[in-house]
C-alpha cells in the first residue's frame, strides 16, 4: 500500500472498519472521490439509488434490520436537500445512519456567489434533521470528523449524523492515517443504588407490565427473563418482536387497544425502557397507564417529558433490565390470575382487529402461514398498515420490523430494499400503497438492479385511502384530491423486470402469496382493493377513544 493516499480513499477504508459492507447514494461530481474509491477497494457494495431521499431510507433500513451503521452519499446542495426528509425519519426512529455529503471547494464556500451546487446555509439544514452536524474543513480533519461522527450516530440515543466534505478536501492527498479504528461507544451505565431502589418497588408488584421501546431491541434475553418472572409485556411499534409476539405474556403492540387500556388498572406497576411514548400509541398522552410508572432511558432529558413518571433510571436499557432480572430473580409473587388476564387483553384486542378486516383477513393469515417467524417486515403509511399491518402480523425478534414512524409516506419500497440488503438471508416483505409507492416509485429499478430479496405488497385502492376516510367523517364527505390515477402494476412491473401477482379475489390469496414467495425476487404483488372490497372498518386517522389506533 503506497503511503499517500486521497481523503476519498481514507473515507471508504475508515467505513468497511465501521463494518458497513454496503452504502447507498447518487454519484456526482462533488462526491467522485469517495466512490472512485469504494469502487477501486472493491470491499464494499454501492446501491445506486435513483435519489437522494430513496438512497436515505435505503441506508435507514438497512440500519435498522442490521443493527448496525448505514451508511448514505449523496451530493451537496439539492441533493443533500433530497435526503433532509428521510433523514427526519431516521431522526424520529433513532437510526444509526451516516449521511456524507460533499460541498464545494472550501476557498468558495458562503460567499454568496450563486457558485454552482451549493445551498446556502447547508450546514443549518443539516443540523435541523440530524442529531449532529459537521463540516470538514481540511483533509487532516477529516478521519477525526468521521470517528466522532459515527461514534454521536451509534451512541444512544442512537439518530443520524450528517458530514459534509468539500470535492478539494475530498481529492486532497494526504498520508495514510496510522490508525482507522472507530472511536469506543460509550454506554451509559445505571448507578447500583437506583438499580436496587427500583427492583425493591418492583419486588412489591403483583400485576407488572414493561412498555418497551425501539431504546430496548437490544435487551432481548433480559425481556425474556422478566417475562418469564411474572411481568407482562406491551410494545411500541418500534419496540416489536423485543419479545416473540407469540409469548404468553406479551401484549403485543396493542398499546392503547380497549381490551389493553382495560386491563391497565388491574396493573399495579409499569416501567417504561427505551420508549418516548409516542402521541400515536398514548392516545395523544391520555391514555391512563398503570400506576406506579417508572421509567428507563439512556437520555436523561426523558424523564417527565411525555407522562410524570414515580422513579427514572438514566442508563442503558439492557445494562438496567439486566441489573432488574438479578435483582428481582426469586422475589416476585405474581397474581395466580394474570396470565389469564394478559391472554384474555391480547386475545381481544385481537379479535377487535379482526372484526373490522373484512375480505383482508384471509390474506393477513396467508402472509403469516408462508412467512413463518424469520422475515423482515417493513411497512409504509397506508390504510392497511394502520388497521392491521402494524399490530396484528406478529414479528418475533427485534429488529424484523421498519416502519415509517415519522408518518410520512413513500418510504416503504426504499426502506425494504435496504433492509433486504442487510438481511438477505430471509425474506423482506415491503407493505405499501399506490400513492405512496408512486413518490418514489424510481426506487423500483434499483430492487431490479440490485436482485433485493424483496416481496413489495401494494395495496391498490386508487386514492389516499386514509385520507379520504378522514374527508368523510370529518370534512362532511367532500372528497376532494385524493382520487389517484393509477397504471396497470403488472405492465409496471414487466417493464422494470419484476415478476408480478395479483390478488383481486380473496378465496386465491393463499395460493397467490405462495406464488410470490416460491421464486426469483424481487416481486410485486398486487392487492386490487377495488375487487376484492372495503375493509369492515373505516379507520380515519390517529386515534381518539372509541376508534381503532393509527399508525
Amino acid at each position: 500500500m503506497s503511503e499517500k493516499t486521497t481523503v476519498g480513499e481514507v473515507v471508504a477504508a475508515f467505513l468497511e472498519r465501521c463494518g458497513a459492507d454496503a452504502a447507498f447514494g447518487v454519484i456526482s461530481i462533488h462526491n467522485m472521490p469517495i466512490l472512485d474509491a469504494i469502487g477501486r477497494r472493491g470491499n464494499m457494495r454501492f446501491v445506486m439509488a435513483r435519489g437522494e431521499a430513496g438512497a436515505t431510507n435505503m441506508a435507514d433500513g438497512y440500519a435498522r434490520v442490521g443493527n448496525r451503521l448505514g451508511v448514505s452519499i449523496t451530493s451537496t446542495g439539492t441533493a443533500a436537500g433530497n435526503a433532509a426528509g428521510a433523514m427526519v425519519e431516521a431522526l424520529t426512529a433513532g437510526s444509526p445512519v451516516l449521511h456524507i455529503t460533499g460541498q464545494i471547494e472550501v476557498p468558495y464556500l458562503d460567499r454568496q456567489r450563486a457558485y454552482i451546487h451549493e445551498a446556502h446555509k447547508q450546514p443549518d439544514m443539516l443540523a435541523a434533521v440530524s442529531k449532529a452536524a459537521y463540516r470538514v474543513w481540511s483533509a487532516e480533519t477529516a478521519l477525526p470528523t468521521l470517528k466522532e461522527a459515527v461514534r454521536t450516530a451509534l451512541t444512544a440515543p442512537r439518530g443520524p449524523v450528517s458530514v459534509e466534505i468539500p470535492i478539494d478536501v475530498q481529492a486532497a492527498v494526504i498520508d495514510w492515517p496510522t490508525d482507522l479504528s472507530p472511536l469506543p461507544v460509550p454506554v451509559s451505565a445505571p448507578s447500583e443504588e437506583a438499580l436496587d431502589v427500583l427492583a425493591d418497588r418492583l419486588a412489591a408488584a403483583r400485576r407488572p407490565l414493561l412498555w418497551l421501546g425501539g431504546g430496548a431491541r437490544a435487551a432481548a434475553e433480559c425481556v425474556a427473563r422478566l417475562a418469564d418472572m411474572g411481568f407482562g409485556v406491551v410494545t411500541s411499534v418500534q419496540g416489536r418482536g423485543v419479545l416473540p409476539e407469540d409469548h404468553p405474556r406479551s401484549l403485543g403492540a396493542f398499546t392503547a387497544a380497549d381490551a389493553v387500556e382495560s386491563l391497565y388498572p388491574t396493573c399495579d406497576a409499569m416501567l417504561v425502557a427505551g420508549s418516548r411514548l409516542r402521541s400515536n400509541e398514548t392516545l395523544k398522552y391520555k391514555l391512563k397507564l398503570p400506576q406506579p410508572l417508572y421509567q428507563v432511558d439512556a437520555d436523561p432529558l426523558a424523564e417527565n417529558r411525555s407522562y410524570p413518571v414515580d422513579y427514572f433510571i438514566t442508563g442503558d436499557c439492557t445494562l438496567v433490565l439486566e441489573g432488574l432480572a438479578d435483582r428481582l430473580d426469586g422475589r416476585l409473587a405474581i397474581d395466580s390470575g394474570f396470565d389469564a388476564d394478559l391472554a384474555a387483553a391480547r386475545l381481544g384486542a385481537e379479535r377487535s382487529v379482526r372484526q373490522g378486516l373484512g375480505p383482508y383477513e384471509t390474506l393477513v393469515d396467508a402472509l403469516q402461514d408462508v412467512l413463518g417467524r424469520d422475515f423482515n417486515w417493513v411497512r409504509d403509511i397506508t390504510l392497511s398498515n394502520s388497521i392491521w399491518g402494524n399490530r396484528l402480523l406478529k414479528v418475533f425478534s427485534a429488529y424484523d420490523g421498519v416502519h415509517a414512524l415519522g408518518g410520512g409516506i413513500g418510504q416503504g419500497l426504499q426502506m425494504g430494499i435496504g433492509a433486504s440488503i442487510a438481511r438477505p438471508d430471509r425474506p423482506t416483505v415491503a407493505l405499501v400503497g399506490d400513492g405512496g409507492l408512486f413518490v418514489n416509485i424510481g426506487e423500483l429499478a434499483t430492487a431490479v438492479q440490485e436482485n433485493a430479496p424483496l416481496v413489495l405488497i401494494v395495496m391498490n385502492d386508487a386514492r389516499y385511502g386514509v385520507i379520504r376516510n378522514i374527508q368523510e367523517v370529518h370534512y362532511g364527505g367532500r372528497n376532494y384530491f385524493t382520487e389517484l390515477h393509477t397504471p396497470d402494476f403488472g405492465d409496471l412491473a414487466r417493464t422494470m423486470g419484476m415478476r408480478f401477482v395479483r390478488i383481486d379475489d380473496m378465496s386465491e390469496a393463499t395460493s397467490r402469496i405462495g406464488e410470490a414467495f416460491d421464486g426469483v425476487a424481487p416481486v410485486m404483488v398486487e392487492v386490487d382493493m377495488r375487487r376484492v372490497g372495503s375493509f369492515a372498518t373505516t379507520f380515519a386517522g390517529p386515534p381518539v377513544r372509541g376508534t381503532p389506533e393509527a399508525a
